[in-house]
């Protein structure tokens, strides 16, 4: 497959992707915890909590669709926001473990923390790769300065062996 085609799949599902951060986020935001299922009146304390973390997601979404114009140049912002994700999706496992299944919504963003966000963060590597090993075989087939040979100057004659 083409650079440019494989460039453009991965962008194209970054950017599907980012829906879910963004909008569990800005609808965490906006409804604080009266968006899950079965919760009625909350503690300030739990409201403030949850629309805080709601933002981080929020943010996360916002950072992740930062990268898709020059995916292959933003590796280590892409790999950062990849580990949040991947460590939310551990502590949502414990949850798992230890309140019990969650709802389908929440199942479905631990296969995305847990699954495909750390396939995205591998496909990014392979681009960047990719496009680093395309940018060597252009650089290669143009001379740069740094690897011309130097000009030999002749030495200018002493005042003695005049």
């Amino acid at each position: 497959m083409r650079f440019a085609t494989e460039r453009r799949l991965l962008q194209g599902a970054i950017g599907l992707a980012c829906l879910v951060p963004l909008s569990a986020g800005f609808a965490g935001v906006i409804e604080g915890p009266a968006m899950l299922r079965g919760v009625a009146a909350t503690p300030p304390d739990l409201d403030s909590h949850m629309r805080y973390l709601s933002g981080l997601l929020l943010g996360i979404g916002i950072g992740f669709l930062a990268c898709v114009p020059r995916i292959e140049a933003r590796g280590a912002l892409f790999r950062a926001l990849g580990l949040i994700v991947v460590v939310g999706g551990l502590a949502r496992a414990v949850s798992l473990l230890e309140a019990g299944i969650p709802g389908a919504e929440h199942r479905l963003a631990l296969a995305m923390e847990l699954g495909a966000t750390p396939l995205l963060v591998l496909w990014q590597a392979r681009i960047a790769r990719r496009w680093n090993a395309e940018l060597r075989v252009s650089n290669d087939s143009t001379p740069r300065p740094d690897t011309q040979q130097k000009l030999q100057v002749p030495e200018k004659p002493s005042a003695a062996g005049q």
